[in-house]
């Protein structure tokens, strides 16, 4: 092996201890900075809005997406109880069979709430853009986010950065997420930082406010 070879062996180990160490950095400053901020149904503080994060309701495979199921469910029994007045769907309205606001809509319809006590975000594209939507759009500043415990821990880190006043609300029943989502969640905990205070990316849509009815 020649002495060039071994240069680019050390390099590129160079790089990938590196890249570990600062993946590992970001997931700790992210989890850390907003885990004090995530609370149980019980425990939550009362907010006028809650946030719900929007997922596909089916799985690739075809199969009802337990995510979807447990955030719907999450969000109709923070307004039994109270603990919100009203709820934003917030996701991907990529064509007309796709509508995860929609789909948000019709099983919140399902669980007894009623259409009036629901507003729909068809431009959140991606977490950031519900968050920032929420704020911006939407005139909401003090939100009660609602999404898995994985995902709190991402959604309050915008949110916070932002300035919002949010707090999460973890619609998780105990099962598991599976390594994949879990290497996705730590990868995309990652490009949040990337995106906030390097690219410094704002949604894709934002246009004018929207009044809520509360």
């Amino acid at each position: 092996m020649n002495n060039k070879i071994r240069k680019l062996i050390r390099l590129a180990i160079w790089i990938g201890i590196s890249l570990f160490l600062f993946i590992l950095a970001t997931n700790i400053w992210v989890v850390q900075s907003t885990k004090d901020y995530i609370h149980s149904a019980k425990e939550a503080p009362e907010n006028d809005v809650a946030l719900v994060l929007g997922t596909s309701k089916r799985t690739s495979e075809g199969r009802p997406n337990r995510f979807f199921v447990e955030r719907m469910n999450m969000a109709a029994t923070l307004h039994s109880i109270d603990k919100i007045k009203h709820i934003l769907v917030s996701g991907d309205n990529r064509t007309k069979y796709y509508n995860e606001p929609r789909d948000m809509l019709l099983a919140l319809g399902d669980l007894n709430i009623p259409e009036e006590d629901i507003s729909l975000d068809f431009a959140g594209l991606r977490t950031l853009d519900s968050v920032v939507r929420c704020n911006e759009v939407f005139g909401q500043n003090r939100v009660t986010i609602v999404t898995q415990e994985f995902h709190c821990y991402r959604s309050l880190f915008i949110a916070r950065y932002f300035g919002m006043k949010a707090i999460a609300v973890s619609a998780d029943d105990g099962g598991p997420i599976g390594n994949t989502l879990a290497l996705r969640e730590v990868l995309a905990r990652t490009m949040a930082v990337l995106d906030l205070y390097i690219l410094q990316r704002k949604p894709k849509y934002l246009g004018e406010e929207v009044k809520l009815p509360i």
